[in-house]
């Protein structure tokens, strides 16, 4: 499979007795961009985390250009969410970002000239260059997302996972972060979890619908009966005059405004 970057096969994963995701066949090519979605509580993460081998996986497999997770994780990076990061701890943006430097197994925090000009170059490539020796705590959320990206690409990925990096931006910084993914997918592959269906639809090349299964996977245009079983009810999508192509022509019980 030299041409798949993931490949899922009837993927189970429990929390306990609780299923999280169950029997998820999943294949994503080198180089493409898939979008998923889903409701909360629906596996995303669960998911991503799966791919990056971070949870036991109950059933079937996981393959990363053909490696198993723990075998993989240079080719990898993670960008996770951004409330599952402490913002008050007391460290500077080129410090974070040099962590991802940082190779497997217990290394000391013994960084070299290459590493520091590479993590500068990574905070100019995101913008935010000239913000390398500001304090975490103060960042914005755009700024604060930025980071994360520049720490997941110091390892140099083939693939890239993010979990909702424009959940908590404004609307400047989030079409920014959508910009530099496009940029980024000229050269690696990219996994992107959002709740972020209108503008979703008009960057990823490919969809995934997930709600604990594997509700559909294709094109990043839905019709309302995929959308419904994926939420479990209607959904209207009000889209403030912009244009989409999330659903496709839909009947009663499905509304764009």
């Amino acid at each position: 499979m030299t041409n798949t970057a993931v490949h899922i096969n009837n993927l189970s994963v429990y929390y306990g007795q609780t299923p999280a995701l169950t029997g998820v066949c999943l294949d994503v090519a080198d180089g493409d961009y898939l979008g998923i979605i889903g409701p909360n509580g629906g596996g995303k993460s669960t998911l991503l985390k799966a791919i990056l081998g971070l949870v036991p996986v109950s059933e079937g497999t996981v393959q990363i250009y053909g490696k198993s997770p723990g075998k993989s994780r240079a080719l990898v990076g993670y960008v996770p969410q951004f409330a599952a990061m402490d913002r008050r701890f007391p460290i500077t943006l080129l410090e974070v970002v040099l962590t991802g430097r940082l190779k497997q197994g217990l290394t000391p925090f013994r960084f070299t000239a290459k590493d520091k000009e590479i993590a500068h170059e990574l905070l100019e490539r995101v913008g935010i260059g000239s913000l390398a020796n500001r304090q975490i705590a103060k960042l914005s959320g755009g700024e604060f997302q930025k980071m994360l990206i520049a720490r997941a690409l110091a390892v140099n990925p083939r693939l890239l996972l993010l979990d909702e990096p424009t959940a908590s931006v404004d609307a400047v910084s989030r079409d920014q972060i959508y910009g530099l993914l496009a940029e980024l997918n000229q050269n690696m592959t990219i996994i992107l979890v959002t709740h972020d269906l209108l503008a979703i639809s008009s960057q990823v090349h490919r969809l995934a619908c997930l709600n604990g299964r594997l509700v559909y996977h294709g094109e990043p245009e839905l019709t309302g009966n995929i959308v419904n079983n994926l939420y479990g009810c209607p959904v209207d999508l009000i889209a403030h005059g912009v244009p989409h192509r999330v659903l496709k022509e839909h009947g009663e019980g499905n509304q764009i405004d």
